[in-house]
């Protein structure tokens, strides 16, 4: 096992979040946040800060930041939910933009879709207001580590 995955087993186990997020670099910058939401699953998310618009005009979050936030949140979910000797790897990232990002808070929860011995598949979602009307939905698929 990895350093890497040792100290994200303890911190999970310890449902330390913040600590969590300390150990993905742009997760940290971007300043998002993990916790969960009343029924027990995963909640991530992205408090305002005026240097997340991209578009000063509407205003409106930077379509990058909504992006690295919910390739972060489905990294972060999937090492969560599985007992893993190693960190798994993107392989594709699949974003859909429905609406502007406006600035304010952004929330996000992951489900995963698939997961066999090889990849895995996870599907985002992201909303501001309420998770009937999502800002984003993404689908990732992670290459797993074959040697466990």
């Amino acid at each position: 096992m990895s350093e890497f995955m040792q100290a994200f087993s303890a911190l999970r186990d310890a449902r330390r979040y913040s600590d969590i997020i300390n150990l993905l670099p742009y997760a940290r910058f971007m300043g998002a946040t993990l916790g969960e939401d009343a029924e027990g699953s995963l909640l991530f998310t992205l408090p305002y800060h005026p240097r997340h618009v991209g578009n000063t005009a509407l205003p409106a979050l930077h379509g990058g930041l909504i992006g690295g936030f919910l390739e972060n949140a489905a990294l972060i979910h999937l090492m969560w939910n599985r007992d893993s000797l190693e960190t798994p790897k993107i392989v594709d990232f699949s974003l859909d933009y429905l609406r502007p990002g406006r600035p304010q808070t952004l929330f996000a929860r992951c489900t995963i879709t698939r997961q066999g011995k090889r990849v895995a598949h996870v599907l985002i979602e992201a909303w501001q207001d309420s998770p009937e009307n999502p800002v984003a939905v993404a689908r990732a698929h992670f290459l797993l580590a074959t040697n466990q």
